[in-house]
């Protein structure tokens, strides 16, 4: 068997920009994880309501159904840069107006919801700037490790630091974790705007050039590349399981294993920590077995997982299983995306990204709502059963997209130098 070569095995420089775009997604993700724990807790004060708990989950996918290729298309049409700033400081508002009606008294479902989907609507053109702009900040074989760094300290700044606060946080005041999340996307849009990065060039586009036109561009990209399509039915049968669980994990570990909140935090902290390891251990899979069998081997590992929380009652167990759910995700994350990045044209690389993305997450929702309806109908602990069965079927769906790993020059020396390109 041949070891496999994957171009993006380089370290990226810290100088030129990317110690900048790492510190503002670095610091956002601490402010992102505050709110993101925090908000289940809040909404289980305010309902008991396994559905209605489910729905503040669900309506942060909704978004992407509905404004994701148009985030994607923008995302290709403006400087990446000056969008992203932009946005972090409009969601920066949202998060501090939020954090004064909780403050004051005035949370409820109704504006969970609201706040969800708003920010979600404004991160559909965010994400895909920043897919867009990475390329741009650092070498093509700096790409794959720039991913991995990049989600490592995402993960480590929201897992380990973020999460085990909120309870902290939570006994001085309600409104204190979306009150810190509010300053760190000021201070991110701060960190991107002094980049001196500009977007990828483009060449001119046609006239009469719509932004109908890109989309249908970005889809039909996606589609004609067998690896890339492979990995996004994957992805989106991972991601309607993915919201089925997210949606009920603190029923799950509150109703089902009686943990109460350090419980739940306990469970998102071994989630985080197995991310961090799986950001190095990403690279060095990919190395040994080419990006899509990376994502076989984390898919499978995901699924026993998956098996084993929803199996056993006890904490332990899902300390365990949370662990190797967050190493392989992120195996699986470092390596969708720069396959993504390293098989699409620069030119459209905002569009793929967000042909990819709306259609991955659009299950998510659904997910969700299925996940609330399951736990209130089957019992608090079948979610993960179902999600492990969907991750099953993800693994299936991408067996066919394995020989994306072997270029042609591979099958005729012998040589593995790593994916084909597009």
């Amino acid at each position: 068997m041949t070891t496999a070569q994957v171009v993006g095995a380089a370290t990226p420089a810290w100088r030129g920009g990317f110690g900048r775009l790492w510190s503002a997604a670095v610091l956002s993700r601490f402010g992102d994880a505050l709110r993101t724990a925090a908000l289940p807790l809040l909404a289980v004060r305010l309902t008991d309501d396994p559905l209605a708990v489910a729905a503040v989950t669900a309506c942060g996918y909704v978004p992407w159904l509905l404004f994701g290729l148009l985030g994607g298309a923008v995302a290709d049409r403006v400087d990446q840069r000056r969008a992203m700033w932009a946005v972090d400081v409009a969601r920066g508002l949202l998060v501090a107006a939020f954090a004064l009606a909780v403050a004051l008294g005035h949370a409820s479902i109704p504006l969970l919801i609201a706040l969800a989907f708003s920010l979600t609507a404004l991160q559909t053109l965010f994400d895909n700037a920043a897919t867009a702009l990475l390329p741009s900040v650092v070498r093509p074989e700096s790409l794959g490790s720039a991913n991995a760094r990049l989600m490592t300290g995402q993960q480590l700044a929201g897992g380990l630091l973020g999460g085990p606060l909120v309870p902290l946080l939570l006994t001085a005041g309600a409104f204190l974790p979306y009150a810190v999340d509010s300053l760190t996307y000021f201070l991110g849009a701060a960190l991107v705007a002094s980049l001196r990065t500009g977007s990828p060039a483009r060449e001119p586009r046609p006239p009469g050039a719509t932004l109908r036109a890109d989309m249908g561009e970005g889809l039909r990209a996606l589609w004609r590349d067998r690896a890339l399509r492979a990995t996004c039915g994957a992805t989106l049968l991972c991601n309607i399981g993915m919201g089925a669980l997210i949606a009920t994990l603190v029923l799950h570990v509150t109703g089902w294993l009686h943990a109460g909140n350090a419980g739940y935090a306990a469970a998102m902290t071994a989630y985080s920590a197995g991310s961090i390891a799986g950001g190095f251990l990403a690279q060095r899979l990919a190395g040994r077995l080419g990006r899509v069998r990376a994502l076989l081997l984390g898919g499978t590992v995901q699924t026993g997982a998956l098996l084993l929380m929803g199996s056993v009652r006890e904490l332990a167990a899902l300390i365990a299983g949370m662990l190797l759910l967050g190493a392989m995700g992120m195996v699986w994350n470092v390596n969708q995306v720069t396959l993504m990045q390293q098989r699409a044209p620069a030119a459209m690389t905002g569009r793929i990204s967000a042909a990819f993305r709306t259609a991955s997450t659009a299950g998510a929702p659904f997910g969700a709502l299925l996940g609330g309806a399951a736990a209130r109908t089957l019992g608090l602990y079948t979610p993960a059963l179902l999600t492990a069965a969907l991750f099953a079927a993800a693994v299936l769906v991408l067996i066919p997209a394995r020989s994306a790993d072997v270029s042609k020059d591979e099958k005729r020396g012998g040589v593995t130098t790593g994916p084909a390109p597009a």
